[in-house]
């Protein structure tokens, strides 16, 4: 399958939304207090699609990966709490914030969905999705004439 490029009415490439819907480009109008959106980097190779989702300063056990009906979800709640007491045990400073995303995508039916592999490092998160063998490139060969 070869992918077309073109354009949608906000000059956006839609590559990738013809692969993983129109979710990937369906960002709220106005982001909510609390709430960011990560930046998302889509790659394909013959094997594979790469999901790399930029989450610095966060843990793997931020994070919840669910699988539903070919939709693949991924989202984050954190919540940070800081405070600060003088000797008497009285409060000076109390600080807490919380955040939270949830990015959503169709898989293509090409996605072996029994194998998707998710890891996070250096602020990555970073989910495998592996195409199954009959979605694969095959090489090129000469078929013999008989």
């Amino acid at each position: 399958m070869k992918l077309i490029k073109r354009n949608d009415d906000w000059g956006l490439p839609s590559v990738f939304e013809d692969f993983f819907g129109k979710d990937l480009f369906n960002l709220p109008s106005v982001v909510a207090a609390g709430t960011s959106v990560p930046a998302v980097n889509i790659l394909e190779s013959d094997n594979d699609f790469q999901v790399e989702v930029a989450a610095p300063g966060m843990n793997k056990k931020d994070f919840k990966i669910d699988l539903d009906n070919n939709v693949l979800t991924i989202s984050s709640e954190k919540e940070e709490k800081k405070e600060e007491k003088d000797k008497k045990g009285n409060y000076t400073k109390k600080e807490f914030s919380y955040t939270s995303f949830e990015r959503s995508f169709t898989l293509p039916d090409s996605v072996d969905q029994d194998k998707i592999a998710a890891s996070y490092k250096d602020g990555v998160l970073k989910i495998t999705l592996p195409k199954r063998e009959e979605a694969k490139v095959k090489p090129a060969k000469t078929i013999s004439i008989s």
